[in-house]
């Protein structure tokens, strides 16, 4: 199985030997990152730092004054983490070790843009804004991630891109020193609180039959057990409709749906129009088009019609490319994510028995999360998993 590892440009410049080290695992390909949300990242085997903060949202190469100039949303240059052209630096470096670069875009996560910009961000039920979440219903927003998609992905050497986060984002997210716990949300709890109020959804629930104001107090109401500990929220998308009833929970859902299709549509245009030919083009999924997060929801047959492919979440479960390969369309890209971490919850020691899984479901490549964070001895078992694939 063909195999990516994702790497930052940070943990190839200034250390000579990152490209062979990475090259060594068995990897043919990169998905190395383009635009990156804030982080802090250890970097466990560089000659000149152990920790980098990426203090906000930002691209990693100098973004084009001739498409931003004059705009409200552009996008922000990376500061001394990843000054210059340190995308351009690092796929330099891996292409000259015989590694296939494809960039990593991070869209609609940015939380410099919701501190700059608030009405860009999602609002819920209560009047809370999330900041670090672009509601993608938002002309300017969609107008502002379509160009970002299309000039993050296609860089000077880049074979391909994989856009994560093309899709509605909610409160489930790692924020700085995230506490959102106290209160388990479970799947129905966390769609309900990921549900949009700003002026662009409210039109857009209008447009499916509902009266916004009314739909946001029984959101309200439907959550008030939740929060008094009372009444489970979970049960999948079965359990929305039971919080929400029926009607108003699927005239949401065909909104957003509608929302978010009609984006990574027009994303994917705007990027294979910059691109050359053979530029191929996936996305960070999940089957279920009512989640939200860095793994868009989609629908595995429009998805599949839209971009070449998907980059699938499987640690702990390679269940979820079962729905896109259902989907059976001949040729497409079915790349199953395993996190190679083990402080971060993965499992290098099972790669093997992973891979194997997942290849069974329907998977023909392989995601690694991630090169550049993991120990040594994660390394090691990645290289003896991939020796045997």
């Amino acid at each position: 199985m063909k195999a990516s590892a994702f790497v930052y440009p940070w943990d190839v410049n200034g250390d000579p030997a990152a490209p062979g080290r990475i090259a060594g695992l068995g990897t043919a390909q990169v998905t190395l990152a383009s635009a990156y949300h804030s982080t802090r990242a250890l970097t466990p085997r560089h000659p000149r730092h152990r920790v980098v903060t990426a203090e906000y949202a930002a691209v990693l190469y100098p973004p084009e004054e001739s498409r931003w100039s004059g705009r409200a949303l552009r996008p922000h240059p990376a500061g001394a983490w990843a000054p210059g052209d340190a995308f351009g630096e690092a796929a330099a470096a891996l292409t000259d070790t015989g590694l296939e670069v494809h960039t990593w875009v991070v869209l609609a996560h940015n939380s410099r843009l919701g501190a700059e910009h608030p009405d860009t961000s999602v609002v819920n039920a209560y009047g809370d804004r999330y900041p670090w979440a672009p509601c993608v219903a938002r002309p300017d927003t969609r107008a502002y991630l379509t160009d970002l998609a299309a000039e993050a992905a296609v860089r000077p050497g880049a074979r391909g891109t994989e856009l994560e986060s093309l899709g509605w984002y909610g409160l489930a997210h790692l924020h700085a020193h995230d506490k959102t716990g106290g209160v388990p949300l479970g799947d129905a709890g966390q769609y309900l609180m990921a549900l949009c109020f700003c002026p662009s959804c409210r039109d857009g629930y209008g447009q499916e039959g509902l009266d916004a104001d009314g739909l946001a107090a029984a959101v309200r109401d439907a959550l008030d057990p939740v929060w008094r500990g009372e009444a489970p929220s979970g049960g999948g998308w079965r359990g929305v409709e039971k919080l929400l009833g029926d009607t108003r929970a699927n005239a949401t859902r065909a909104w957003r749906d509608r929302t978010a299709r009609t984006l990574q549509e027009a994303a994917v245009r705007a990027v294979r129009r910059a691109a050359p030919d053979g530029f191929q083009v996936l996305l960070h999924a999940d089957p279920e088009s009512y989640h939200c997060g860095a793994n868009a929801g989609v629908d595995p047959a429009h998805i599949l019609s839209v971009a070449d492919g998907v980059v699938v979440p499987c640690t702990g479960d390679p269940g979820l490319v079962a729905p896109f390969a259902r989907a059976g369309r001949p040729g497409a890209v079915l790349a199953a994510n395993f996190t190679v971490v083990s402080g971060m919850g993965g499992s290098p020691g099972t790669l093997a028995a992973d891979a194997a899984e997942a290849r069974r479901l329907g998977a023909g490549e392989l995601r690694l999360y991630h090169a550049g964070l993991a120990s040594d001895a994660d390394l090691a078992a990645v290289r003896s998993a991939l020796a045997g694939l």
